[in-house]
């Protein structure tokens, strides 16, 4: 079968189409025939070589996945084959067919396309933890979110906007802000003067969450947005200005916060957590309140384009590399 490999940690010109063996699945495993994958910033961070997990290669990409189960390994419960589903890996899922554990392959409802299934799992279940599991978030709060027409960022917008807060995206030009509120945002502001611009738009008072996926010079300025007992979230570093750090006794003065998220390494080693997301998650995606925007659509030849324009900050809201040429939902 066809997978889409690092061959070497070069980024993407590293990245080919190769043929692998076909996978088996073991206890607890579903086989899915993928139609789907996202393209998300992990991926990009795997071909350089430069994330937390190395894999030795040649390994295959691929985060997110939608398709069709193929065939269940023993005590699987939940699936059969022919359900349409959505899955997460740590890696993996960039190929014809992939094994997914049970506990991280979800439902996909007939009325979501696939293109949706594969956009939804990583960023969508990283809002929600961001969100319901570290920021502590309240219906009525506001949010400020940063990078608001990425894909976490237009997840974020969406799963806010669920969950009954005010969103107001930060975004570098207008072509993302038109995208940032298709995602749903309240209020749009540009990034340059984003301060004073949320200022206003909250008469002084702040925002009681932000989260930030940018880092860099945003993060000072977003932590003196903080209302009293606000809380900021730390969610990556896609401005690649470097890692901002924080003199503690700014905390001090409204009482407030800044809280990690790290989704993947709190979720994958809890049973049943991510399950029990997108259980959270399904009332929104199915009244439309999640309804990811696609940025992008590339053929599996193409997969490695899709990384340079990822890396070059192209793409808007969610890229999908389509693996077989499904059409409609």
């Amino acid at each position: 079968m066809r997978a889409l490999q690092v061959v070497r940690p070069t980024g993407p010109s590293g990245v080919e189409v190769s043929e692998v063996d076909e996978p088996t699945p073991g206890a607890g495993d579903v086989l899915v025939e993928v139609h789907r994958v996202g393209v998300s910033f992990p991926d990009l961070l795997l071909s350089k070589g430069e994330y937390q997990l190395k894999p030795e290669p040649p390994f295959t990409l691929g985060v997110d996945l939608a398709g069709t189960v193929v065939a269940t390994g023993a005590d699987v419960t939940r699936f059969a084959a022919g359900d349409r589903v959505s899955g997460v890996l740590p890696y993996g899922g960039a190929a014809e067919l992939a094994v997914v554990p049970e506990g991280a392959t979800f439902a996909l409802p007939d009325s979501v396309s696939y293109d949706a299934g594969a956009a939804i799992p990583m960023n969508y279940l990283t809002a929600h933890f961001a969100l319901a599991e570290r920021g502590g978030l309240r219906e009525g709060e506001t949010v400020l979110v940063h990078g608001a027409a990425g894909g976490v960022g237009t997840a974020v917008l969406q799963v806010a906007r669920g969950l009954g807060a005010r969103t107001v995206g930060v975004v570098s030009t207008e072509e993302k802000a038109d995208v940032a509120r298709r995602a749903g945002a309240d209020e749009v502001v540009p990034l340059d003067g984003f301060k004073d611009a949320v200022t206003g738009l909250t008469e002084g008072r702040g925002v009681d969450v932000v989260v930030d996926v940018v880092g860099g010079e945003v993060f000072l300025d977003s932590l003196r947005l903080l209302a009293p007992q606000g809380r900021l979230l730390v969610v990556g570093f896609a401005a690649g200005q470097g890692i901002p750090e924080v003199r503690v006794n700014r905390l001090l003065l409204n009482n407030t916060d800044v809280r990690g998220v790290g989704w993947g390494a709190y979720a994958m080693v809890r049973p049943g957590y991510l399950a029990q997301q997108w259980e959270a998650l399904l009332p929104m995606i199915t009244d439309g309140v999640v309804d990811p925007p696609i940025g992008a659509t590339y053929d599996l030849a193409d997969a490695a384009r899709a990384l340079t324009d990822l890396d070059g900050r192209r793409v808007l809201g969610k890229a999908i590399i389509r693996v077989r040429g499904v059409t409609g939902p």
